[in-house]
């Protein structure tokens, strides 16, 4: 009976239409996958990697130029030397080209420096009365007075709080806060993402930089706002 069935005349012909159609199928739908795979839309352009772990929108942008040409994002540590040694550096670059890029900077308190978290939450908490700058310059003119020390330095940054003529009780309030210190956590979270493993590191438009010498810094700086 099977047999008898399969060799039907009529049976042939709808197994061959079933056939036609599939491959009808076949072709069409390649030739569909094809043109998106091979569209030049801007649509089709995978956004750049990691770029939203860049600069959020809470992120420290320490310039506004009225037209930005490029973005200049600093990971940092308050206890780190190496930080210490480029700050005056990057403060003569903001001077050069503050008004064609913005310079960002980004917490990451290295595990290797006991006090590195405890000033990136001062920092912080000046930063909500607006003293970022200020408590930053503060620990770095003052690092060699705590830098490496075991017991917390928390009294001594609340008392550059203070010479900066910040509200104390905010202060406190802030550096306690989880807010405060999730805040500092999401820098840490975005720059391990982007393979940041020391410190100073900078990304220039989204590139990991390669420093050797300060006038690389600055050619590199020259090339992204021509």
């Amino acid at each position: 009976m099977v047999s008898a069935t399969i060799s039907s005349p009529d049976t042939a012909k709808r197994i061959r239409l079933v056939i036609w159609i599939l491959l009808a199928v076949i072709v069409v739908g390649g030739a569909a996958w094809y043109a998106v795979l091979t569209s030049n839309k801007p649509s089709q352009v995978p956004p750049v990697a990691g770029s939203e772990q860049l600069v959020r929108t809470d992120s420290h942008r320490l310039t506004a130029p009225a037209v930005e040409k490029a973005q200049l994002v600093e990971f940092l540590d308050f206890e780190c030397e190496a930080c210490r040694s480029v700050h005056p550096f990057v403060e003569e670059l903001k001077q050069e080209f503050g008004d064609r890029i913005t310079f960002v900077n980004r917490y990451f308190p290295l595990s290797s420096h006991p006090n590195s978290g405890q000033a990136a939450l001062a920092v912080e908490a000046a930063a909500q009365q607006g003293k970022f700058e200020a408590m930053q310059a503060r620990l770095f003119e003052t690092q060699d007075q705590w830098h490496g020390k075991t017991e917390s330095q928390a009294p001594l940054f609340r008392t550059y709080a203070g010479e900066l003529g910040l509200d104390l009780a905010a202060f406190d309030a802030a550096v306690a806060a989880d807010k405060t210190k999730e805040r500092i956590r999401a820098d840490i979270t975005d720059g391990t993402t982007l393979g940041v493993t020391g410190t100073p590191t900078f990304f220039l438009n989204g590139e990991k930089l390669t420093l050797t010498t300060k006038h690389d810094f600055r050619q590199k700086l020259a090339d992204a706002v021509k």
